[in-house]
C-alpha cells in the first residue's frame, strides 16, 4: 500500500521514482459499471502451474488524473479501492472509494463532510459492514473514514492534529490500526476492545514514518517504514508496539507488510543506491526477520497479500517491462513472475497494491501516459476458469 507526501523517509529518489507514481495521485469518481470483455491469458510459471491474466479494468472511469492506491478484498465479489483523482491540482484532487460486487465497480460517498478527503491511501475490511480508509483532509488533518456498500462516515479523532500524516491502516474484528508520522517520528493510532472506533490511543516511535500495517490478531501485528538511513519495523503485541529488530540495510525503506500469523510475515520495499531503486523483501519466520532474494534487480515493490496459506503476492513497477503490469509471487522459496495485459503503448504501469481472495488475485494502480497523465488501473489474475467465469 503505498503511501504518499513522505516527509523523511524514503530517500527522496524513491518520491520521484516509484513512489511519486503511486502516492501522488488521488481520486473521487462517478464510477459507472465497467467490466472486462477480453479473453484472459495465461503464462506458464517456473512452478509449472498456469496463471490466467484478464484485461485492465478502469474502475468507473475516474475522472482525469485518476489513481488507485490501494485495495481490500472479502470475497471475489466483494472488494473495495481507494485513491484519488485530479491528482495534480493539489486544491481540487479528491479522494474516491470504490467497490466491486463481482460484475461491476461503483463509488461510495462518504456522507456529511463538506471539507471532503484529498489523497486516500490505504484500505482495510474487517468485514461488510466495517470497512475503514484514511488518508489526507482537505481542512490540513488526516483524513479517516469507516463504511459499507451503503456510504461512509468521517470519524472524528480529537488526538489528531495538523501536521499529522497517515499512510497505511489494518482492521480485525478486534481492532484497527493506522500509521504513518508525527514530528519526524513514527506514529501509531489504534482502537479496540468495547470502544473500537470510539475510543482511540496514539503512539510514537523512533524517529521516521511507517507506511504500512497488518494485523495478525487481536494483540499480534506489523508496522513498517524507514528510520531515514534504514528498514523500520515495530511489532504489536500484549505489551504495546515495540521496534523490531532488522538486517542492517543502508538506504533501504519499507512500504507494506501482510502478516499471516505471529510466525510468518512478509515485509517489501526498496534499496536506494547509485541513483538506484532495487527490491527489499524481509520474511519473517517467527524468530528473527531474513532478507529474500527476489528475482528482478530494479524493480519497485508497493504492495504485498497473502492467502493465509504460505503464499505471497507483490505488487510493483519492473522498468524493464514498463508497459505491462507486474507482479511477483512468492512460497518460501520460489518466486514466478505474472505479467498484466500486454500493450504496444507508450506508458508505464505501477500496480500500487494487491488482494487475494479466493482464485482471484487483483491489482490496482495506474498507468501514465507519454503526456504524464494518470489513468487508474485494475488488474486481475487467477485461474483461467475463475476469470472466464466472470
Amino acid at each position: 500500500m503505498t503511501r504518499r507526501r513522505i516527509r523523511r523517509a524514503v530517500p527522496l529518489c524513491v518520491l520521484s521514482a516509484g513512489l511519486l507514481a503511486g502516492l501522488l495521485p488521488c481520486a473521487t469518481s462517478v464510477a459507472h459499471a465497467q467490466t472486462g470483455t477480453a479473453r484472459p491469458r495465461a503464462e506458464r510459471g517456473p512452478s509449472g502451474d498456469e496463471v490466467a491474466q484478464g484485461p485492465g479494468l478502469p474502475t468507473g472511469r475516474l475522472r482525469a488524473d485518476a489513481s488507485l492506491s490501494d485495495v481490500a478484498g472479502l470475497s471475489a465479489g466483494n472488494v473495495w479501492a481507494v485513491g484519488q483523482q485530479e491528482a495534480w491540482d493539489f486544491w481540487r484532487n479528491r479522494g474516491v472509494i470504490t467497490h466491486w460486487d463481482g460484475s461491476s465497480w461503483s463509488e461510495v460517498p462518504i456522507r456529511g463532510d463538506a471539507t471532503g478527503a484529498g489523497h486516500l491511501r490505504s484500505v482495510a475490511a474487517a468485514s461488510p459492514r466495517e470497512v475503514w480508509v484514511v488518508g489526507d483532509g482537505h481542512d490540513g488533518l488526516p483524513y479517516l473514514a469507516k463504511g459499507s456498500a451503503d456510504g461512509f462516515d468521517r470519524v472524528g479523532v480529537p488526538r489528531l492534529r495538523t501536521g499529522d500524516w497517515l499512510g497505511g491502516i489494518a482492521a480485525s474484528s478486534g481492532r484497527v490500526a493506522a500509521v504513518g508520522s508525527r514530528d519526524g517520528q513514527a506514529f501509531l493510532l489504534s482502537s479496540g476492545g468495547a470502544g473500537k472506533g470510539t475510543a482511540w490511543r496514539t503512539g510514537q516511535g523512533p524517529g521516521g514514518a511507517l507506511y504500512g500495517v497488518a494485523l495478525a490478531g487481536k494483540s499480534d501485528g506489523w508496522a513498517v517504514g524507514d528510520s531515514g538511513d534504514g528498514p523500520l519495523a515495530m511489532r504489536l503485541t500484549g505489551g504495546g508496539w515495540k521496534r523490531a529488530e532488522l538486517p542492517r540495510i543502508r538506504g533501504g525503506f519499507l512500504r507494506d507488510v501482510y502478516a499471516e500469523s505471529r510466525k510468518r510475515a512478509v515485509a517489501i520495499g526498496g534499496v536506494y543506491r547509485d541513483g538506484k531503486i532495487s527490491p527489499l523483501v524481509l520474511d519473517w519466520d517467527g524468530r528473527r526477520w531474513k532478507r529474500a532474494t527476489p528475482p528482478e534487480r530494479h524493480a519497485e515493490l508497493y504492495g504485498v497479500t497473502g492467502d493465509g496459506e504460505g503464499m505471497f503476492w507483490i505488487a510493483g513497477y519492473d522498468p524493464a517491462h514498463a508497459a505491462d503490469g507486474f507482479l511477483l509471487r512468492y512460497d518460501g522459496s520460489r518466486w514466478t513472475r505474472l505479467r498484466g495485459q500486454t500493450s504496444g503503448a507508450d506508458r508505464k504501469v505501477r500496480l500500487q497494491a494487491v488482494t487475494h481472495t479466493g482464485e482471484l488475485t487483483m491489482a490496482v494502480g495506474h498507468v501514465l501516459d507519454g503526456k504524464e497523465r494518470y489513468t487508474d488501473l485494475v488488474e486481475r489474475f487467477g485461474p483461467p476458469h475463475a476469470l472466464a467465469a466472470q
